[in-house]
């Protein structure tokens, strides 16, 4: 079946990252070449701005635009934690139609893939022809099928130089300290706070991950026995952290639980994770200088730190998104990797929206030490690629005495 020719949407949906704008340049890029798409629209914040016929027009935005563009955090469209059911995508299927749109390009995580395999069951209900494709992004790098996502490497990189720098501190004026990272069914991005490390000393000791349930007895142990082997301990604990009985402790902890349109947990919203945690191990160890600090929405949108990898290739997967829809009617862009270490590389493909939507992708076991409160040198070698480069660091305080 030939390509159709008409109009584009292209739309930002979930939590922004670092480079889920380069993706969108990507996109506006490769429709501007296109012969078969005319018109771009842009939906401000995705289909919550679709069903409401709220459009911005990038057909014709210049090379210095969608560079500067490709370069800024967050979501240049605006977003949406809306989750459409059938009767809201035929409603975006309408506004589709009455604006001519044959392409609908859609930038997000599971829940985005599964909402372009809606619209695209929806449009095929009604006969009309569209074809819809999803591109991923998600600092969880939590996606089935693809080898990572697009906004990983620049999260990663920014946990990475923020617990870097955390432990100097802590190296300074030692003591316990407690960094909550992002990540609510995933330990991705948690595990990256490990990328840093230079020195055999360095933290983060104890990393812990929703994959490697652990009591708090045993949570507490861990801590007080690196304290007392280094005289300090830095540790990363993702938010969706779990009992023993495999129960968030954020969820154990919380009076209200609030979730969002997805039926997700709340989990970054406030400090009280890492409050908990301070005060456990304050009270039962007898630690006096025990600091904590949930990084929350700072891993997403941090300026001016975006991995060299990941914004290349966030564009490029914007580019292939376009190409793929002129040969496929639906599916979702993703990346293999065919290259390891020094010779990191990718290719992308196109797979079936159902083999990524609302799927989730956990750490793999051999990236998770065997005590379960780590990770392993083959997650770094993974992860590193993907984070780029990482500032050096030094420290005088451990030279011999004189």
């Amino acid at each position: 079946m030939s390509a159709p020719k008409g109009n584009a949407i292209v739309s930002q949906s979930g939590g922004p990252t670092g480079v889920i704008n380069a993706s969108l340049v990507g996109v506006i890029e490769a429709a501007q070449k296109c012969a078969n798409i005319e018109k771009i629209f842009g939906a401000v914040h995705a289909v919550s701005g679709i069903v409401k016929d709220q459009f911005v027009d990038l057909t014709n935005l210049d090379a210095d635009t969608l560079n500067l563009i490709a370069g800024s955090p967050s979501s240049a469209l605006g977003s949406s934690r809306d989750k459409p059911d059938v009767e809201y995508c035929k409603k975006i299927i309408t506004i589709c139609q009455k604006r001519g749109v044959r392409y609908f390009f859609y930038i997000g995580g599971n829940d985005s893939a599964n909402t372009c395999k809606i619209i695209n069951e929806q449009a095929e209900a009604a006969g009309y022809e569209m074809r819809a494709f999803h591109v991923p992004k998600t600092i969880d790098n939590d996606l089935r099928t693809t080898d990572h996502c697009p906004g990983y490497g620049t999260a990663a990189k920014f946990v990475a130089c923020a617990v870097k720098g955390d432990d100097l501190d802590n190296r300074a004026l030692p003591g316990v300290k407690i960094d909550v990272i992002m990540g609510r069914d995933a330990g991705w991005l948690t595990a990256a706070t490990t990328l840093g490390q230079e020195r055999e000393d360095d933290g983060p000791h104890l990393v812990y991950l929703p994959e490697a349930p652990v009591s708090m007895d045993k949570f507490v142990a861990d801590v007080k026995a690196v304290y007392d082997k280094l005289g300090r301990c830095v540790v990363a604990v993702s938010e969706g952290i779990r009992d023993a009985d495999g129960v968030t402790w954020a969820k154990k902890i919380a009076e209200n639980v609030e979730v969002d349109s997805h039926g997700n947990v709340q989990l970054s919203g406030s400090g009280a994770l890492a409050d908990f945690l301070a005060g456990q191990v304050k009270g039962k160890t007898g630690i006096k200088r025990v600091r904590a600090d949930t990084f929350g929405y700072l891993q997403r949108s941090f300026a001016g730190l975006q991995s060299e990898t990941d914004v290349v290739e966030a564009r490029e997967t914007g580019r292939k998104a376009v190409e793929f829809a002129q040969q496929y009617t639906s599916g979702s862009a993703i990346m293999k990797r065919v290259g390891q270490g020094k010779n990191y590389k990718v290719v992308f493909e196109r797979t079936e929206l159902k083999n990524v939507a609302e799927f989730t992708k956990e750490l793999p076991h051999e990236f998770i030490n065997a005590t379960g409160n780590g990770v392993t040198q083959a997650f770094k070698d993974y992860a590193l690629p993907l984070c780029g480069s990482l500032p050096k660091t030094g420290y005088l305080a451990t030279m011999p005495r004189v």
